[in-house]
């Protein structure tokens, strides 16, 4: 389960917050407009978790990795963006 303190360090500036529980996550990516969905398995630790990720609203969502935390997801997202908006843009 996300505990409240792990919920309130998600950015409000840098995502949009689209649901949030104590299990489940959906955010919007404010720099490339990517969703991301994160399910808290639980499993093997309380914060364990699977990303999946998805380019437009109406594109179903695909698996895109898993984190041992919120934070390390969080971080993981961001790295994405990072690639999105300087390497892909490239291409």
């Amino acid at each position: 389960m996300f505990d409240e303190s792990s919920l309130k360090k998600i950015d409000s500036e840098y995502f949009n917050i689209i649901l949030m529980d104590d299990r489940d996550i959906t955010i919007q990516s404010r720099n490339t407009g990517h969703y991301w969905y994160l399910h808290c398995t639980e499993y093997p630790t309380e914060q364990s978790l699977i990303i999946f990720h998805k380019h437009f609203f109406k594109c179903p969502y695909h698996q895109h990795g898993r984190a041992n935390t919120l934070n390390q997801a969080v971080r993981r997202i961001k790295g994405h963006d990072k690639y999105q908006l300087e390497v892909r843009k490239c291409i």
